[in-house]
């Protein structure tokens, strides 16, 4: 199941986020028929994505993470909402580039001349963006700077997405500890010290049973503020989609009917399907015509 916690250690002198979303990404390859390193950029993502997630305050908050490396993947895009679900995508999701037979080259995928978008709807008036330079594209280390740049919260991020031999997911999520303002420096070297020597977090989440685990691991006064059980979650409907095709201009529609007889329609985040029939199209050009 996926799982997160996140809470305070070291005198609540800093947050902590970690989850297991090894099921949510596989969900994700299954939809989108992610060739490896595809799986595995779109996965580290989805992770910090949750961790995003889990911070926003309200179910009307949403997030959108931008990602354009213009490498081999095109760019990748992932949704963030309220509890931590998330959904997404890659441009080209049949990318498999390896820097040895035992580890993946991410980031060769993603591309390193670019940018992290991220998009905060926080329900003001206009959005917030920010955007940041890629500066290893392996995304651990790119949302760190992000954090450090952008929300000026210095930050430890970790994401993993582990393949199996089979090419499924054998796990994947992130550990993500931000520094408070009143961070003692005592402190700041306890987490210098962790980042300098944890395992990787896709290694730590087969060791341990839980992400809960991991973070008492790593210290003795973790204080649990919340948990969530992250989901694949996407807007889309028929209706929406309908909705979309009632409003093309009657050209567009016309020759979808005159050659199609009809027109399938595939969500970008999450692969669904869906069908209009030509009886539909026709509807749509009536009322278009008719001024309605």
């Amino acid at each position: 199941m996926n799982y997160l916690t996140r809470g305070t250690a070291l005198n609540n002198e800093v947050r902590i986020f970690c989850c297991d979303i090894t099921q949510l990404v596989q969900e994700a390859q299954d939809r989108h028929d992610l060739w490896p390193t595809a799986t595995a950029a779109l996965g580290r993502t989805l992770a910090v994505g949750t961790v995003m997630g889990s911070m926003l305050k309200s179910p009307q908050e949403k997030i959108e993470i931008q990602i354009n490396g213009k490498g081999p993947l095109g760019q990748i895009v992932v949704d963030c909402y309220y509890g931590g679900n998330v959904r997404g995508y890659v441009d080209n999701p049949h990318v498999y580039l390896e820097k040895s037979p035992e580890k993946l080259d991410v980031g060769q995928a993603v591309g390193t001349e670019g940018v992290i978008r991220v998009v905060k709807d926080l329900g003001m008036k206009q959005p917030f963006v920010s955007e940041v330079d890629l500066q290893t594209s392996e995304l651990g280390d790119d949302f760190a700077y992000y954090y450090m740049v952008s929300e000026q919260t210095p930050s430890m991020v970790a994401l993993g997405v582990l393949i199996d031999t089979d090419r499924s997911v054998k796990s994947a999520g992130a550990l993500v500890i931000q520094l408070m303002p009143n961070t003692s420096e005592e402190n700041i070297r306890i987490i210098e010290d962790i980042a300098a020597n944890i395992k990787p977090i896709s290694q730590l989440l087969l060791e341990y049973d839980s992400p809960r685990d991991i973070v008492d691991a790593l210290f003795d006064d973790y204080k649990e503020l919340g948990q969530a059980n992250p989901q694949f979650t996407c807007e889309c409907s028929r209706e929406k989609f309908g909705q979309v095709l009632a409003h093309l201009p009657v050209s567009d529609l016309k020759t979808m009917i005159e050659e199609d007889h009809g027109c399938e329609v595939v969500c970008r985040f999450c692969s669904e399907r869906y069908q209009f029939s030509q009886a539909e199209l026709e509807e749509y050009v009536r009322n278009q015509e008719a001024g309605k």
